[in-house]
Order: C-alpha cells, then structure tokens, then sequence
C-alpha cells in the first residue's frame, strides 16, 4: 500500500478508550477525504491503536486512514430529518438492512435569540433617547425581502443544513427523507379523501389523534389526568348535531367520556367555569410550536433540494404509523427514523443518540449591563488567548501544583493564560494554558450522549 500525506486540519491524535466511543458506529473517511462504510467502534481501536488511521472529528466522531487503499463498495445510506420547533430529530438509516448508523437530537436556540433580540432593542431605544436628537420615523428602510423569516426560525434553518452538509462529507448519502408538515390537514378535515395509498384505512386516524395529543398536551381535558388511555370526544355532542370538525374534537379519559354521555360541555362543567373557559379558548387555538415549525419546513424542503439528492417527504401521522406498527418507542430520532415511505424494518439496538444544543458563537456587546441597561463591566476586544477561545473542548493534563490531574471540557479564556475548565464533575479554575491540548474547537454546538 502506498502511503500518502494525511491532511492535518481538524485531525487530533488520540487513543479512544472504551468509554468515549458510545455512539454505535464511527464513521470513516480515506486519505482524499471520501466516505467510507462506517465501522463498529471495535474496528476503530485497532485502527488507532496501530495508527492507522487518525480522529478526524469529534462530533461526529470521524476517522480518517493514513494510508491510500482501493475504494471498496460503499453502502448508500438514507439520511431522515423530522423538524421540529425546539427539536430536530436526525438518523442515517440503511434502506436495505433498516439499520440505523448514526442518530442525533439537534435542540435548537428560536427561544434565546428571540430573548436577545428583544434585549437588543430595548438597549438601543434606551441609548438613542438619552443620546440622539429626534427623528422622524422612515419606513421604506425597514421593508423585508420576499421569503423572509424571523431570525428565530431562520436559525433552525441554517442548524439543520448545517448537519446535513457535515453528514453529506463524512456519510455515503444517497437521499434524503424530511417530515414536510405535522398533520395532514386536508386527510383531518376530509377523512374519505382519495388519491394516495398511505392515506387510506387506520392511518387517517393516526392523522387526527397525533393532532389532539399535541393540542390538548396528552390529558383529558376534563380532569388533566396523564399517563391513561385517551379517548376521542366531541365537545358538542353528535347526538345534538355536532359536527367531526378538528374544532369540536377533543381528548377525554373513559371514566370522564362516559360521565359525559351525550351532555354539552357547557352543561357537564357548570360547576367548573374556570376549566369550561379553559376548554373554549383552547379549541381555537393552534399549536404554536406547529406552527413555528410549519413555518420553515417548505423553506428548508427547497434548502434540502438545492443539494443535488432525491428529497421524500411524508407527514407526522404517517411517522406515527411506521413508529407503532413497529412497536419503538417515541422519541426525537426515532421519530426522524419513522420519516416517509421508505421505512424498511428498523435495527435500533444499541444506537444512543448524540444529543446536539445550539450554543451560538457569542455576542458582539462590547459592553455588559446591569438590570436597568446601563454599562457595568467592560467585553476584552479579542476572542483568542494562547490559541484558545472560550468554548473550545480541551484536555489538560497537569503535571505539577496543587491540581494535578487529567481534566477534559469545555474552557474560559482568561488574558492571564489561566483558564477555566468546566468537566462532568464541576468547574476547575486557574489551569495554566501550557497543560491544554484541543479536543474539538468551539462551532456553535455542545455535545452530550
């Protein structure tokens, strides 16, 4: 075998013990940097072990081979996205085996910047009133571009393309799968509605019940009790002309539903006003994560397709469908494994998820504030310090002092050179940089299992 020069940017020497590798499989990449069957993470410790192959990347955790070997066939994999509005369900699933290679939970950041924004600019109307002169109000210069977004959903966007492109370099993925919308709304008004196989039989229930778990938070209505079979109830009884309108739908336990009967809400909670005028308002009121996530699934659909792969799309009572016919259990990358009619029959066992929070990069303030938005401390102009900047994954090893002792996580940089360290076990401080060595350097993420 010819040996050939192994690229060095984001390579990281190590050797990964038992307890690191958790994830269940290790992805692989050659010399040029192109994708690879992924191993078991007992191929990998040989390979590190006898240097054959280097970390590439962390998160996900990547090895590249140092040296040139014939491309072998590589496995097509399907990569399956199920968008949310504060979770975003990823898995890599092989169509022809139903394994699963890779899943991740990306925990998004809408809320946060949302938070700063206001922050923002409730600073600059208290500076501009102390300090500028009066100005009239112009308009024309805050007009917003065709498909514009806010920035909180904006930043889902560009988290999910983010780990698409990140999957596409280091995965042989060969189609994409996306939850285009929650529900199907036109099956839930419409339950005879013809023209596509997977709408017909039991699945133009699962359509309608998955809608009520989420807007009625999966307890009754009508005592809160969790944790119980749920049973579909009309609000206004079709004995008394009710319609099956999503709007009259609601979810009850059976001791409530019998209880009930074919009384009108109104009349079966006279003595309880406060829960009836619970029950009013929110039959009206759409799902707000649903519709956030609504909201900029058809925006990342055409981000999805602008990559060049096949792109299928299916609702989110279809992935309830695939999940319960197949007896898993609910959760953000399972569901994301569910996604579409291509699910094969899925191989979960021993997959743990990488559990991905978007973290951001910062602010630009060159100044902190008290409560009431006047300048209290002042934000160093520079971000590196010794080759460091504050949320790099560092190991360090100490050698000598009084904190002698390997400590792993994330630092906080100091002009001193003395940094912070914060590990598992809690936060170490004044680690000299010198016992430093990078891990991962900071990319808007912190990483879990």
């Amino acid at each position: 075998m010819q040996r050939a020069k192994v690229p060095t940017t984001n390579i990281v020497e190590a050797n990964i013990t038992r307890k690191e590798v958790v994830l269940s499989k290790v992805f692989l990449i050659d010399s040029k940097k192109r994708p690879l069957n992924p191993i078991h993470p007992a191929q990998a410790r040989p390979l590190l072990r006898n240097k054959k192959a280097a970390v590439f990347r962390r998160f996900p955790f990547t090895l590249i081979l140092k040296e040139v070997c014939p491309l072998s066939s590589v496995s097509p994999l399907r990569l399956k996205i199920d968008p949310g509005a504060k979770f975003t369900g990823l898995a890599l699933v092989n169509d022809f085996t139903g394994e699963v290679v890779f899943a991740a939970e990306l925990k998004h950041r809408g809320f946060a910047i949302r938070d700063a924004l206001t922050n923002r600019r409730q600073l600059r109307r208290s500076r501009r009133n102390r300090k500028t002169r009066y100005r009239q109000p112009r308009f024309r210069n805050r007009v917003r571009l065709s498909g514009w977004l806010a920035p909180s959903l904006q930043s889902r966007i560009e988290n999910i393309k983010t780990w698409v492109r990140r999957l596409l370099k280091v995965a042989s993925i060969k189609a994409i799968s996306q939850e285009l919308v929650r529900f199907d709304m036109q099956l839930i008004r419409n339950p005879n509605i013809q023209g596509k196989e997977y709408q017909q039989g039991t699945l133009a229930g699962y359509e309608t019940r998955e809608y009520l778990l989420d807007k009625w938070n999966r307890q009754c209505a009508y005592c809160g009790i969790k944790d119980v079979p749920l049973q579909i109830e009309h609000i206004h009884p079709r004995a008394k002309g009710g319609s099956n309108s999503i709007t009259n739908l609601t979810l009850s336990c059976e001791k409530c539903n019998l209880k009930k009967g074919v009384r009108d809400v109104q009349d079966f909670l006279k003595k309880n006003p406060v829960r009836l005028k619970k029950i009013l308002s929110q039959v009206l009121y759409p799902l707000a994560d649903a519709a956030a996530a609504n909201a900029t699934r058809w925006v990342l659909l055409n981000k999805l397709k602008e990559m060049g792969l096949p792109v299928e799309t299916g609702s989110g009572g279809l992935t309830k469908f695939n999940r319960s016919q197949q007896n898993l259990e609910k959760t953000h990358w399972i569901d994301a494994a569910c996604v579409g009619k291509s699910t094969p029959i899925l191989n979960v066992k021993g997959v743990k998820p990488l559990l991905i929070k978007a973290t951001g990069h910062g602010t630009r303030q060159s100044c902190r504030t008290d409560k009431y938005g006047f300048p209290s401390r002042y934000v160093p102009r520079f971000k590196f310090v010794k080759g460091f900047q504050t949320g790099d994954i560092v190991k360090a090893v100490v050698t000598k002092g009084k904190k002698i002792g390997v400590y792993t996580g994330r630092v906080a940089v100091r002009s001193s050179g003395s940094f912070n360290i914060s590990t598992t076990t809690g936060l170490v401080q004044g680690i000299n940089h010198k016992y430093c060595t990078p891990i991962h350097k900071k990319d808007g993420y912190s990483y879990g299992t």
